[in-house]
């Protein structure tokens, strides 16, 4: 239906948004499907690509779309149901949703322990750090970024291994250590800052979950302490009490 067939009080680009928002509704547009192309859109609501623009743009900061660089605009997929247990993996959870999950290496630095640091870890003010920049997803869409700490003496060459495995359960597993357990979890609300934005693919003041947690080794010996920053409007944190 072209906008001219809708009332003309309503502005174009609201027209032309709440069309696609009507196609993601009845299923036309399908979670995680790309939508047509600018000008594509265009010519079906008969207006110009700059009101389609406007059309887009409202909708990914009401979290119903998301655009890729260079790709296109996707459909947001429905909400990960994340649970924070003691056993907290993000490939088996993203897998049990039926999503392929996918680790995306950033960067890793050395650094001094900090004082918050260091006490999560169990070691001195100033001890060597690796720190370690991720990306996880599930399909295509970011989910969270990590910021993981490691002792740089228990886990030598740490950053080296994670950009090959992209996993921190096979990091650690590197290291000789099959299992381990969260031992706390702390979440906070925040607002995406410039950097996380980009690398969520989110637009600047969308909503973070911040989830500060360390994982223990099955003597409870502190192995790594990370803050992950999610896209709230992605995912859905469900607490159990196993």
């Amino acid at each position: 239906m072209s906008v001219q067939d809708t009332p003309s009080g309503v502005a174009l680009w609201r027209q032309v948004a709440d069309g696609i928002e009507r196609g993601i509704a009845d299923g036309r547009f399908a979670a995680g499907e790309k939508l047509p192309g600018e000008i594509e859109i265009a010519e079906s609501y008969r207006v110009n690509r700059h009101t389609v623009r406007r059309a887009l743009a409202t909708l990914a900061e009401r979290g119903l779309v998301r655009a890729e660089r260079g790709s296109g605009t996707y459909v947001e997929t429905r909400r990960l149901a994340y649970p924070l247990r003691s056993r907290t993996r993000f490939s088996e959870i993203v897998g049990a949703g039926g999503r392929e999950p996918r680790g995306q290496f950033i960067d890793a630095t050395e650094e001094a322990a900090t004082r918050e640091v260091a006490r999560e870890l169990g070691l001195k003010t100033g001890a060597p750090l690796i720190r370690i920049e991720s990306v996880r997803l599930a399909d295509r869409a970011p989910i969270c970024v990590s910021t993981t700490w490691l002792s740089a003496e228990r886990f030598p060459d740490a950053g080296r291994v994670f950009a090959n495995v992209r996993s921190m359960t096979k990091l650690v597993a590197h290291y000789g250590i099959r299992d381990f357990r969260r031992a706390s979890t702390r979440i906070t609300a925040g607002i995406v800052d410039a950097t996380d934005a980009a690398r969520l693919d989110l637009a600047l003041g969308r909503p973070v979950l911040v989830v500060d947690s360390t994982d223990v080794d099955t003597d409870g010996k502190p192995l790594t302490t990370k803050r992950s920053r999610f896209a709230a409007e992605r995912v859905e944190f469900l607490v159990e009490n196993s």
